[in-house]
């Protein structure tokens, strides 16, 4: 491990993507974002073997790194919300030839170009797919420069391991916070796994194809449900979440990224005026890990879903708890950025109505 080091949060994800083995990256400029190509495009010029490509656009970037999947490098492209809209037909044919990559969105406000602020309004497209098909991909969402050096990492491994793109979803206060890290050891790229699919040259062996396109409509159902069955694993298996101050706590907010660490800031505001409030953080967005939310909500008076949104993340929250308990929204959309003393006045309220009902 190094030792720790303060970086912006773009930087991390940069250095992270590198240490973990990322030798080409291919993207289009977009704030609140560019330090990220930036970084990259100055560490590759001093590596022989990294492959850096600033695209005529998101189109071609995304393209970009279906080529280099099909080799099995190790790949990554990044952008922000307009930007990852333009790279969703790319990111469903990804799902659909089962090729692994690492996709960047630093969210900001919008819909439309909207604004270079920080936003959450994106969560929709990343855990839906975004694109056209029967796909997900898997979406981790960090809320610390540590977690995004760790978390990407992880994306890479779990790409690789379920041969499928994998989502960090970000945005533009994330990206430029300055926060100490440590960083993972570098990984030996030559030391990877091998993967038996990639396209590496048929000189010595037979053939592969990797495509997207199946006429034959049976064919076509028979990847859709090999893709379902690999989707039913992943969300057996890396499901996370952080769960903090929950054990007496008779309020829950919901939160996650940016915004969650804004409602660990209301809850220990709260809590010092005798409101028993906790934080259910999702570390995964997708697969969203439902059951420890629905199996905490039967004990709970009230739970307040927070996001930088209009209101996106609330739904798989009232999906997870199937009316256990009241559950209540608070967002402020397009890059508008509450403070915990705003949040806590909400926590407040919810409190003073479960004293009142108490009583």
């Amino acid at each position: 491990m190094s030792a720790k080091t303060l970086m912006r949060g773009t930087h991390v994800l940069g250095e992270a993507a590198i240490r973990s083995g990322c030798r080409a990256y291919f993207g289009y400029p977009i704030t609140p974002q560019n330090e990220l190509p930036e970084y990259m495009s100055s560490a590759f010029a001093k590596m022989p073997d990294a492959v850096f490509v600033q695209a005529e656009s998101e189109l071609a970037s995304i393209n970009m790194v279906i080529g280099a999947s099909c080799t099995g490098a190790r790949v990554m492209t990044s952008s922000s919300s307009p930007g990852v809209s333009l790279k969703q037909e790319g990111i469903s044919y990804l799902a659909a030839m089962e090729l692994p990559a690492v996709i960047v969105n630093m969210m900001r406000g919008g819909p439309g170009l909207g604004n270079i602020a920080p936003a959450q309004s994106d969560y929709f497209q990343a855990t839906r797919g975004g694109g056209h098909g029967d796909y997900r991909v898997i979406v981790l969402a960090p809320a610390y420069g540590q977690e995004i050096a760790d978390m990407t990492r992880q994306a890479f491994d779990l790409a690789d391991k379920y041969r499928t793109p994998v989502m960090i979803l970000g945005d533009g206060m994330m990206g430029q916070m300055m926060e100490p890290v440590i960083f993972p050891d570098p990984v030996d790229v030559n030391a990877l796994p091998a993967k038996d699919w990639a396209l590496t040259g048929a000189k010595d062996r037979p053939s592969r194809i990797i495509r997207s396109l199946w006429l034959d409509p049976p064919k076509e159902e028979e990847l859709n449900w090999r893709l379902v069955r690999k989707y039913e694993v992943i969300t057996e298996d890396i499901t996370d979440q952080e769960i903090y101050l929950c054990d007496d706590a008779e309020i829950v907010i919901v939160a996650y990224g940016t915004a969650a660490r804004i409602a660990k800031g209301a809850v220990h505001r709260v809590r010092s005026q005798g409101v028993k409030a906790g934080l259910y953080r999702p570390k995964t967005l997708w697969p969203f890990p439902s059951h420890e939310l629905a199996a905490m909500s039967k004990d709970l008076h009230h739970i307040l879903v927070f996001e930088m949104s209009a209101g996106q993340m609330v739904e798989d929250v009232r999906l997870s708890v199937e009316g256990r308990c009241p559950v209540s929204f608070y967002g402020r959309p397009g890059g508008v950025v509450s403070t915990p003393e705003e949040i806590a006045g909400v926590l407040n309220s919810l409190g003073a109505n479960v004293v009142k009902k108490s009583a």
